[in-house]
């Protein structure tokens, strides 16, 4: 069977306050028309359907359109909920799922509520533990409704993964296609730039070896970068479909295709997604910066090195209208570790001036704003 893996699709997400809506819609249609060139049985959506617990309407037409239209092509779609997500909110469109052939598991239920199963037009059996994010939280609570006991006051928060894991795994057989999707962060793997740093740490991080040899093959999400993990089966995050942040720069966002049989080693591959819009930096004085070659759809971070005045920053952003973050490069400012001049008995002017020497804003007609602005405070204060 042919699986189309995805995750991390942060439906919603902005760029510095800038709708990425559009870029998500082409991004979407795109993975659309590889599942149905590729001729996918399954696709599989590993967590973070949105960007916020609170998505606006727009991203939520958006999603389900998108879902929609991946069952349109013929294929199963299963579908978990991620640490960005509000897993009971997702809960309400189950009924919606259900009725569109949609598997979608927003939170946790029983053990049994989070396997589906199904055959392929060739008549090949697969099955799927399909595991939401889990939070440290709640990890005792989702023993207690997979009955599983209690673990014991040290259990940590992979010993809980392992148990649940094991639950969800234990029926697999040699003669499907065994598979389990989950969001989470696996010892190993490498973070994108774009990940909560909170849900990514050591304390939530679990060993490769929770999955059992039985697996055929392990669809994460929760890490943006696309990557393979070591463990005794295959185990891999397909990446995001776009970058999230400048962190993501040098990322190809992506999805994964996987060729698997029930007895036989899964094969995955990336496929690039061309619609993604890039992001890139460019560093340099004004004069380097306007005969810089940019890509004319990516969003841009610069870096301006030269020292603040006034008007430099409306500058940049004639020279960049897709720019969305201008900064003045660190190697402009003054050394933060110099020791810094007396303050008493110095005057406004006198104590602003050093300030902005400072923090590299030495611009004469900032100060002299500056001097204006407190002699007109000064004359109001006194005439009142």
């Amino acid at each position: 069977m042919r699986i189309l893996h995805t995750s991390d699709w942060h439906v919603g997400v902005t760029m510095k306050g800038r709708s990425r809506l559009d870029e998500q819609r082409a991004v979407f249609k795109e993975i659309v028309d590889i599942a149905r060139a590729e001729s996918v049985d399954l696709v599989i959506v590993a967590g973070d359907l949105f960007d916020t617990a609170s998505p606006s309407s727009e991203a939520q037409k958006l999603l389900t359109a998108a879902l929609s239209a991946l069952h349109g092509t013929g294929a199963e779609v299963v579908v978990i909920a991620g640490n960005h997500d509000n897993g009971k909110a997702l809960d309400a469109l189950r009924d919606w799922a259900h009725a569109a052939g949609i598997h979608l598991r927003g939170s946790l239920g029983k053990a049994a509520d989070h396997i589906v199963t199904g055959t392929t037009e060739g008549g090949e059996r697969w099955r799927i533990a399909a595991l939401p994010f889990i939070a440290q939280r709640h990890a005792v609570r989702a023993a207690e409704l997979f009955e599983l006991g209690a673990a014991g006051a040290e259990a940590n928060y992979a010993d809980h993964l392992r148990r649940l894991v094991a639950a969800l795994t234990q029926g697999f057989t040699a003669d499907e296609v065994n598979l389990f999707t989950g969001h989470l962060t696996v010892v190993g793997g490498k973070v994108g730039g774009g990940e909560r740093e909170v849900h990514t740490v050591a304390d939530y991080a679990v060993p490769a070896a929770i999955f059992p040899p039985t697996t055929s093959y392990v669809a994460l999400g929760h890490l943006h970068k696309a990557q393979s993990i070591n463990g005794p089966c295959p185990i891999r995050y397909s990446g995001g479909p776009l970058a999230v942040d400048f962190g993501e720069e040098d990322h190809t966002p992506s999805v994964a295709i996987v060729d698997v049989a029930a007895g036989t080693p899964a094969h995955a591959r990336t496929v690039p997604l061309t619609e993604a819009v890039p992001l890139q930096t460019v560093r340099g004085s004004l004069e380097q910066l306007a005969k810089a070659e940019v890509d004319e759809r990516a969003w841009l971070r610069v870096f301006v090195t030269e020292p603040v005045r006034a008007g430099l920053r409306g500058e940049v952003a004639d020279l960049f209208p897709r720019a969305v973050q201008i900064h003045i490069d660190p190697v402009m400012r003054a050394d933060a570790t110099a020791p810094r001049q007396r303050r008493s008995g110095r005057s406004p002017g006198e104590l602003f001036t050093t300030y902005l020497t400072e923090n590299g804003h030495d611009d004469p007609a900032v100060a002299g704003l500056f001097a204006e602005l407190y002699t007109d405070t000064q004359t109001v204060a006194e005439e009142s």
